[in-house]
Parts: C-alpha cells; sequence; structure tokens
C-alpha cells in the first residue's frame, strides 16, 4: 500500500525511526560504504516554487540511493498551462516511483496525492513543510542527543507552514513548543488543538522580552514568504521588533543552538552575528535536508515493496 508524507502527522508514528535512518545512511556514505537502496528508482520533482536546497538535496539524495530524479518545473509540465492535477498524478504515476511536489497550495498537493499511486513528499506547501522539520529535528538530535522535553522556540512568522509544522514535530517528540509573533501572525488554531493531543507545553506570545528563556533550541523563518511579497512593507514593520540578536540567544541555553532554514535576510529575521555564530548550525541543518530526505525515501518506497 502506497504512503505520502504530506504533513507531519503522516509521521508520527514512525518519525524517529526515519531520523534514526536517516543518520544511518548519513554515516554509511560518509564512510565510503553503498547506500544504493533506490536502484533505477526514478524521482520525479514537480516545482511550483524555487528552492536552492529542496532541488539539490533530492536530486542528490537519488543519486546516492541508485535512482534518478527529473527536475520538472512549471514550464516544463501541462499542469502550468490546464491539465489538472488529477491527470498529472495519473501519468507520473505510470513513468515513476516517487513524486516530490513544492506547490503553492495544501488543497492541491492533497489532490496530487489523493490520485497518485505511487508515493507523494511534500517540499513544501501553503501550510505545511514537513521535509524541513523532519530535518531539523534530525540536527537537533545530532547536537543534543535527546528530544524529548527539551525546549524549542520559534520567533517571527507563526502562521506560516514552518511554524505549523514546527508545532507538530515538537509534539510527535515530545518537545515543548513556544512560538513568539505579533498577534496578527500567530499560528492558525487547529495546528494549535492538534499540537494539545501530544501533552506537550505549548505557549503563544508576542512577548520578545523573555522569549528564548529555558530555550534549548532557537529557530526562525524568513518574515516574507513566497506568494506574500505584496505585504513586504508591512510585514518589515510589524515584524522589526522580533530580529534574534546575540542578546536575545544569550537569554537562552548556555549550549543553546540556532536554526534556519534558509535562505535568510540578515538584519531581518536575524543577524549575520548569530547566523555565523557559535550557537549557529544552520549549515548542518542544510546538509541534513540531503540525509532526512534519504531516510523518507526509503521509507516511503519499502512502504510500496
Amino acid at each position: 500500500m502506497k504512503r505520502d508524507v504530506i504533513s507531519m502527522l503522516d509521521v508520527k508514528d514512525d518519525l524517529l525511526d526515519i531520523i534514526a535512518l536517516s543518520r544511518q545512511l548519513k554515516t554509511k556514505s560518509k564512510k565510503g560504504e553503498s547506500i544504493k537502496l533506490l536502484k533505477d528508482k526514478t524521482l520525479a520533482m514537480l516545482f511550483e516554487k524555487s528552492s536552492t536546497r529542496t532541488r539539490v538535496s533530492f536530486e542528490v539524495g537519488m543519486t546516492k540511493l541508485g535512482g534518478h530524479a527529473i527536475f520538472l518545473s512549471t514550464n516544463d509540465i501541462q499542469l502550468g498551462r490546464g491539465e489538472t492535477i488529477e491527470d498529472t498524478a495519473l501519468v507520473l504515476s505510470r513513468y515513476v516511483d516517487l513524486i516530490m511536489y513544492r506547490a503553492k497550495s495544501n488543497l492541491a498537493m492533497q489532490e496530487l496525492a489523493h490520485h497518485a499511486t505511487v508515493p507523494v513528499i511534500n517540499g513544501l506547501d501553503d501550510q505545511e513543510h514537513p521535509c524541513q522539520v523532519i530535518t531539523d529535528l534530525m540536527t537537533i538530535q545530532e547536537h543534543k542527543d535527546t528530544l524529548k522535553d527539551r525546549t524549542f522556540v520559534y520567533i517571527g512568522d507563526g502562521n506560516n507552514n514552518m511554524a505549523h509544522s514546527y508545532l507538530l514535530g515538537c509534539g510527535i517528540v515530545g518537545m515543548h513548543c513556544r512560538i513568539v509573533a505579533p498577534k496578527p501572525y500567530w499560528p492558525d488554531q487547529k495546528y494549535v488543538n492538534r499540537v494539545k493531543d501530544f501533552g506537550i507545553t505549548v505557549d503563544i506570545t508576542d512577548d520578545i522580552s523573555t522569549a528564548t528563556q529555558k530555550a534549548d533550541v532557537v529557530a526562525t523563518d524568513t518574515w516574507v514568504s513566497m506568494g506574500d511579497e505584496t505585504e513586504k512593507e508591512k510585514r518589515l514593520t510589524q515584524f522589526k521588533a522580533y530580529t534574534i540578536t546575540q542578546k536575545i540567544m544569550q537569554q537562552a541555553q548556555p549550549d543553546a543552538i540556532f536554526l534556519h532554514c534558509l535562505p535568510a535576510y540578515y538584519g531581518y529575521e536575524v543577524t549575520k552575528e548569530v547566523a555565523h555564530g557559535p550557537q549557529s548550525v544552520i549549515f548542518d541543518e542544510a546538509e541534513n535536508r540531503l540525509w532526512a530526505q534519504i531516510g523518507i525515501m526509503v521509507t516511503l518506497a519499502k512502504n510500496t515493496e
């Protein structure tokens, strides 16, 4: 039976197993051992939104696994010129073994996954970004060993795909979560309600003054995501007080780490001093997109065997 990863909730039962597999394959590959577990398999990569890290990490990941990846932008497929999502999903399913979709909307993501007969991986949509959050949890585990009962603090736009997937991801692994954002940018309530079922402490606040107290992990994301460009000036004004500085990091635990999924806009959501400082693990995090996605692809491909 085919399995998709559209939401963090799709990995709620085996998230730690996927992270463990990703770390195992990373270690093996770096030792020079073969990890060609998807030999002759093909991944279709559909991009409605561009991305350096998503494209390169998935493409390199499939190469390392012995497979092949095909990049398809809206200029390369009929989806951008009127073909239905249903027909696109059904046709691609006859050609490839896996589909990664980087979509403008979660509704389109859900429709593609519904009609595809091969596994679909959410490379980002307007509601969630599970590949990035699985990556980030892997990175935290590498640096902190354990995830359970850690305190995770996200500062910035709390009503975007990263904040929503962070909430769910923290709930799944038992990590306490604090979202710090201006009130108009608090998370969608359905994600807050859902994560409370996991029994973690969830704190949603607009108070930046004590935001990072007791934090083991501090994370942020761009204030102006793709699709929000028309709101740029408004957002820059409303988020002005939410820049992560050395002073804010100093309020966290002495061994706290800093995460950013990149690209970063220094002087806005974070200073370069923090992003390139001793507490930052953003480039470990960027590398781990490759390994986490390798773990996801292997897991989904095994599920169809």
